[in-house]
């Protein structure tokens, strides 16, 4: 199992970000793909047609972000907590995953960065 952490710049503010990031209609259009999102805790998600599937833990409303991702077989919950912070230039977005099975580490981490945060950066940008 390993551990992931990286910042992100977008280019609004982190109440846009948010909303981005949790109303399924939206994820839809910065996506292209099916979304199913809600921030009620316990809830369940999908995202990019089911290719990202978990449950939806904790939400501080325009700053936090905790979510359970499934893995296959996996022993220990793989937790993603993102984290919203007021930057110059819109948001800093604080992602941090922790156990990532190793074996999905690579496309786990490169997707973070080449899909899902380029997509959402290249929606607000257009």
């Amino acid at each position: 199992m390993k551990d992931f952490k990286k910042y992100y710049i977008i280019t609004e503010e982190p109440e846009i970000v948010y909303q981005a990031l949790t109303n399924a209609h939206t994820i839809q259009l910065w996506t292209g793909e099916p979304a199913v999102m809600s921030t009620e805790p316990g809830s369940e998600f999908s995202l990019w047609d089911d290719s990202i599937t978990g449950k939806n833990l904790e939400f501080t409303e325009n700053k936090k972000i905790v979510q359970q991702w499934y893995f296959d077989g996996q022993e220990e919950p793989s937790i993603v907590t993102i984290l919203l912070h007021p930057h110059k230039q819109g948001t800093s977005v604080e992602l941090r995953h922790s156990n990532i099975p190793d074996e999905a580490y690579e496309d786990i981490t490169t997707g973070w960065s080449d899909t899902y945060f380029r997509s959402l950066g290249m929606f607000y940008e257009e």
